[in-house]
């Protein structure tokens, strides 16, 4: 019998009899216990004793009398079979567990990645992981048991001996005996054991390990730590059962041979041993072991078949091999890098895959992680760029030789600054030449002089970053007058969103990763400007009713005559058409004088006004006359068909006649009087200039300010200024007022300095009295000498028409002849006097039509004279 093996016999029934139980010997007390008869009873054998015969036990139901029922065999069933526990024979592992884990850290999208993150990624954008790795692990150790059953069979054979001896009868006669058969026949039996042994073996789940996937974990500086969980993955399914074992057959009892007849003749025969001869018998009634495997069904597939058999449970096959997870199992897309990280290259990254011991494992295993290797770096770059530039105001820029390579800056102007966002940076995937918005974090320019916002609400001092949102391309602002001229560099910049508070910046664009700004320079040239002309009086008495209230009155009127119908950048002045320069026959306003020009050797008043830095003691305006002649109808005043022709002019001064103006000869000198009676310098102007000469120009002495002013106003300014000759004029600092500014002023500013940033020029022009005009490049001289000389009357001399003036207008700044600054009117890049609204054709009041040039002032009568008049010395 195997220990731990099951038995089971049925006990028969009987009609006085109950069965008790068994026992190993007849010797053995009853036992105790109730096993109904006819039912099957079944025991497991606990490995007590070895080997031993039962006896079935019974006892009467009265209670009278234990025993075997009369007629009833209470031999034991035959015992079971033999079996050495089942032992390990061979055992198959079976393993997968390295996951061929690898993992990736890409810019979005998967496939189309804008980014290659080993040369650089943006913060703000955003980022992916996906790993693969297989689908599941597993590690297995099947074993195959192995035992012997060995059965003990009896044969039992019946002989039949027979024999006859024969035997000694008397004869009849009574005489002697004779010999008569006798025949004897004795049955004997014979019992013959063999021992018949069947192995068996089968297979057990020693181990079984199967792990499926729990997580994966990506760690990288751009993100911190993602853990990503599978999606759309199943795990394998399986099951197992460890019920594997071993089934012997019953025991097949006493086997019987066929009986035979054994024939000794006279003596009885022997019974022979036929131990050999029933071994097949035995063999053949034992049958072979059934077995069971324990059972595996992995993702549909058995693997240990537990299918019951003989002798040998089959061969266990080999666990699937798990495939690749496809790729969006692992796979988390969207991770956006936070602003906060700064730029960094080729920051490693590391991992961790965790597999997780399913249920229904066996024998050990637990939570398995395993790095993962080989994952790519990532380097974190925001890109920003800056290409700055400012508007170029060409169409105000009255340098006589405008700055290379600098935007021109027009003192009391806007000004358009361009912070675009677009760019080139460096020539890697996503970077390139496009719009870097998404990352700027802020926009700034810095200017190095005071500016105001476009409608001037708001007052940014210099040096002051100021912030432009990050969507404006362009920012207009606004240049104070007060801002001294010169070059300057505007300063700009462009932070990135991730910049740390110690950022540092590279020129236009941050293509190494070190700095988090881009930085621009835009050189400007800050200019000012010479404009507003107008003549504001003429001394010919047939116009001071234009110019006075009434006859002999200093009062003015009001009327002046501009350049045009504009204001300084082209806006409409307001004043009527009339009120325009050239002063001309036509521009007079009363009626009656619609033929009235101006007679030479009357002088007329102007003033114009500059901004900028002229206001220093050796600054000043060159003026430079031309002179032109037109005929009265406006047509053709020589053989040429010129309608208009430059001209020389002569004039007698004492002794010397005919001296031409600009010559070396004309040494008449002009002087000017600022503070004239006629001229209505306003008081507060006088005052203010006064009042910055008495700080600034050193010309105080002993006197306190107040005192300075009044000699300033009273005596200084009604002195007489020398501003040259007919042919040039210098008006000096002398002539110069300043012009209080109409607006606040900001506290930071220097006030002096503010309001002496408008200046107004004060002058006046005439022609001699009795001028001689001929066209330019005549020799006056040789034509006297061959004509037998020159008086008023010779033909030579042009009459019948005007003398136009005509202004060349420059400024002179530190005295600086040789480089005059700005240009009324011949600057390269503009012209004042036309943005002024000059218009080069002009009808009189006859509808004779006369083409002008620019800087034209004044038509003089060529054939009348102040001394023509009752007096050369008008009142007025």
């Amino acid at each position: 019998m195997t220990v731990g093996k099951d038995y089971s016999f049925t006990p028969p029934t009987h009609p006085d009899y109950e069965y008790v139980g068994f026992k190993k010997s007849t010797t053995d007390a009853a036992p105790s216990g109730s096993i109904t008869p006819g039912n099957p009873y079944s025991f497991q054998y606990d490995g007590s004793f070895e080997k031993y015969t039962l006896y079935m036990y019974y006892k009467k139901k009265d209670g009278t009398d234990n025993g075997c029922p009369p007629g009833q065999s209470c031999e034991p069933p035959p015992s079971g079979p033999n079996c050495t526990d089942p032992a390990p024979a061979q055992t198959i592992n079976g393993q997968t567990m390295d996951p061929s884990v690898s993992a990736v850290i890409k810019a979005d999208s998967r496939g189309s990645e804008k980014f290659d993150v080993l040369q650089g990624i943006p913060t703000s954008e955003s980022l992916y992981g996906n790993v693969k790795a297989k689908e599941y692990l597993y590690q297995n150790a099947f074993t195959q048991m192995k035992g012997v059953c060995t059965f003990e069979v009896k044969v039992k054979k019946t002989y039949i001996l027979e024999w006859d001896p024969g035997k000694k009868v008397p004869n009849p006669d009574g005489k002697g005996t004779h010999e008569e058969p006798d025949p004897q026949r004795e049955t004997e039996e014979r019992e013959y054991t063999y021992t018949i042994q069947r192995p068996y073996s089968f297979w057990k789940i020693d181990n079984l390990e199967v792990y499926d996937i729990d997580r994966a974990t990506l760690t990288n500086y751009a993100w911190d730590t993602v853990t990503i969980q599978p999606t759309g993955y199943h795990p394998p399914v399986y099951a197992a059962t460890q019920d594997g074992n071993y089934f012997p057959p019953d025991p097949p009892g006493t086997l019987t041979a066929p009986s035979e007849t054994k024939s000794g003749g006279k003596t009885k025969p022997s019974v022979p041993n036929e131990q050999g001869a029933f071994q097949g018998m035995a063999e053949q009634a034992v049958k072979k072991v059934e077995v069971r495997n324990d059972s595996l069904v992995f993702k549909g597939q058995a693997i240990m078949n537990s299918t019951r058999t003989q002798e040998n449970g089959p061969t266990p096959s080999r666990i699937p091999e798990p495939t690749m997870i496809s790729d969006n199992v692992l796979y988390s897309p969207g991770h956006v890098i936070s602003k906060t990280k700064t730029n960094k290259s080729s920051q490693p990254s590391t991992g961790e895959i965790f597999y997780n011991l399913m249920d229904g494992s066996i024998n050990g295993g637990s939570n398995r992680s395993f790095p993962i290797p080989g994952i790519n770096p990532v380097t974190v770059h925001t890109p920003v760029v800056i290409y700055a530039s400012t508007t170029d105001d060409k169409a105000h820029n009255q340098k006589t030789n405008p700055a290379g390579g600098r935007n021109a800056t027009i003192l009391d102007r806007p000004f358009t600054i361009y912070m675009p966002t677009t760019g080139q940076h460096l020539n890697i995937p996503g970077y390139g030449d496009r719009d870097y918005a998404k990352y700027v974090r802020d926009k700034q320019v810095k200017f190095p002089f005071d500016v105001y916002t476009a409608d001037k609400s708001r007052f940014i001092p210099k040096n002051t970053w100021v912030s432009i949102p990050v969507m404006q391309t362009a920012a207009t602002f606004f240049l104070p007058v007060w801002v001294d001229e010169g070059f300057y560099d505007i300063q700009f910049r462009t932070i990135a969103e991730n910049a740390p508070t110690d950022f540092t910046a590279e020129p236009q664009a941050n293509l190494n990763l070190a700095h988090h700004a881009a930085t621009d320079i835009v050189p400007v040239d800050v200019i000012g400007r010479l404009y507003d002309f107008h003549l504001t009086d003429i001394a010919d008495y047939n116009w001071e009713k234009v110019f006075r209230t009434q006859a002999g009155s200093a009062n003015p009127t009001g009327v002046s005559y501009w350049v045009g119908q504009n204001e300084i950048d082209g806006d409409p002045r307001g004043n009527k058409a009339i009120y325009t320069l050239p002063i001309r026959p036509g521009s007079h306003p009363l009626q009656g004088y619609k033929n009235v020009s101006v007679k030479t050797g009357y002088h007329f008043k102007f003033d114009f006004k500059t901004k900028g830095n002229m206001f220093g003691p050796l600054d000043g305006i060159r003026i430079t006359p031309a002179f032109y002649f037109v005929g009265k109808d406006g047509k053709a005043v020589n053989a040429k068909g010129d309608t208009r022709i430059p001209v020389d002019l002569y004039y007698n001064a004492g002794k010397n006649n005919f001296v031409k103006i600009g010559s070396a000869q004309d040494q008449v000198k002009r002087y000017v009087i600022l503070n004239d009676r006629l001229r209505n310098v306003p008081t507060l102007e006088l005052s203010d200039t006064a009042a910055y000469k008495y700080g600034h120009y050193g010309q105080a002495g002993n006197m306190g300010k107040n005192e300075y002013i009044q000699n300033y106003m009273q005596s200084f300014t009604k002195q007489k200024t020398p501003v040259g000759s007919y042919s040039l004029m210098i008006l000096p600092e002398q002539l110069r007022t300043f012009l209080r500014l109409k607006e606040n002023i900001p506290a930071s500013v220097d006030p002096e300095r503010a309001n002496v940033s408008v200046q107004k020029w004060y002058g006046e022009y005439s022609l001699p009295a009795e001028p001689f005009v001929v066209e330019a490049g005549t020799n006056v001289a040789e034509y006297g000498r061959t004509h037998g000389g020159l008086d008023s009357k010779s033909p030579i001399f042009l009459k019948n028409g005007y003398i136009i003036v005509n202004f060349n207008i420059e400024s002179i700044r530190q005295g600086d002849l040789n480089h005059p600054y700005l240009q009324y009117i011949h600057a390269p890049l503009m012209n004042q006097w036309q943005l002024e609204g000059f218009n080069r054709s002009i009808q009189d009041a006859y509808g004779h039509r006369f083409t002008l040039k620019d800087g034209d002032i004044l038509f003089y009568h060529a054939d009348k004279s102040s001394r023509d008049d009752f007096s050369s010395q008008v009142p007025h």
